[in-house]
């Protein structure tokens, strides 16, 4: 009875962690579509992607919109993908791919622009690339990808044995070149330098909403506090045995890792429980295991 009870906890939590992550790659993927149709379509600032390939072949075929090319090029990716390289991709990724080509799509035919928002190039670049950045991001975070031209450098890594990161660039580079032939030399020059400052922007924000606290913690409410920690804010935590130089006294230190919000709650309370305790605390850009991201995604 009480394993059941377990499992079915452990079910809920999975699901209502599962929903979470859904809603925000949905959230990843609008910000995303928001930036490419509103700024970088109108301006053809085609900054790699399928969706600078899908910029490039609409400008010679205008009868195929960008949304719809995507979906399609996204589909024949997969497809070429689980042939080449095996059923790899998870279903967090197919949705992403798949739902930015129909967000596109979407924003094409219920809010659709004639004409640029701005016309000043760098402006539609530095906006276009600065929202579908944050949004990719999210999506990174969420440990799923838009396809596209990952997929493409993956299969060049397979066949040529060339970095993943560097068969990515590559690919992008040449969809910008490709979009400077189409668009004009300066067009191109700008989409080179969103592929860039996208990398940079995704990055950034990859790393600001993955930040936990390592907190360590010398003080004479050791108990209470591993208590708080343990009970209150459902973390662990390590204890050593240190001996200060000074004093020559052996005392406990407490070390934990937390989230920002979790930290916020302990340094109250501490506050409250120990005005003499020693904290020490820093950024951790990324931690795997119990209570944070899967080392390996079910």
């Amino acid at each position: 009875m009480h394993i059941l009870h377990f499992i079915t906890v452990r079910e809920a939590a999975y699901m209502k962690k599962t929903i979470k992550e859904y809603i925000l790659i949905t959230l990843g993927i609008f910000l995303v579509a928001a930036g490419i149709y509103y700024f970088l379509v109108p301006s053809n600032l085609a900054a790699g992607g399928v969706s600078g390939l899908a910029m490039v072949i609409n400008k010679f075929i205008p009868a195929l919109p960008v949304g719809l090319l995507m979906l399609g090029m996204n589909i024949i990716l997969f497809i070429v993908a689980f042939i080449v390289i095996g059923p790899n991709f998870g279903g967090k990724t197919i949705y992403a791919s798949l739902g930015l080509s129909g967000a596109i799509w979407v924003l094409e035919k219920v809010y659709p622009i004639a004409k640029p928002l701005t016309d000043d190039l760098f402006l539609s670049l530095l906006f276009g690339i600065l929202i579908s950045g944050v949004g990719m991001g999210i999506i990174f975070n969420q440990n799923a990808s838009t396809g596209g031209t990952d997929i493409i450098a993956k299969i060049i890594n397979k066949f040529f044995h060339i970095d993943i990161g560097k068969a990515l660039l590559m690919s992008d580079f040449l969809i910008t070149l490709l979009a400077g032939i189409t668009f004009g030399f300066e067009v191109g020059m700008y989409a080179l330098l969103g592929v860039i400052i996208n990398g940079v922007i995704i990055d950034s924000v990859i790393e600001g909403l993955s930040i936990c606290k390592k907190v360590t913690i010398i003080s004479e409410k050791s108990e209470e506090i591993t208590k708080f920690i343990m009970d209150e804010l459902g973390r662990g935590v390590t204890i050593y045995d240190a001996r200060g130089a000074y004093t020559g006294e052996t005392k406990e230190v407490l070390v934990t890792v937390m989230n920002r919000k979790e930290f916020i709650k302990l340094r109250e309370f501490i506050k409250e429980m120990d005005k003499r305790a020693f904290i020490t605390v820093s950024n951790i850009h990324e931690v795997l295991g119990e209570g944070f991201k899967d080392i390996i995604e079910p």
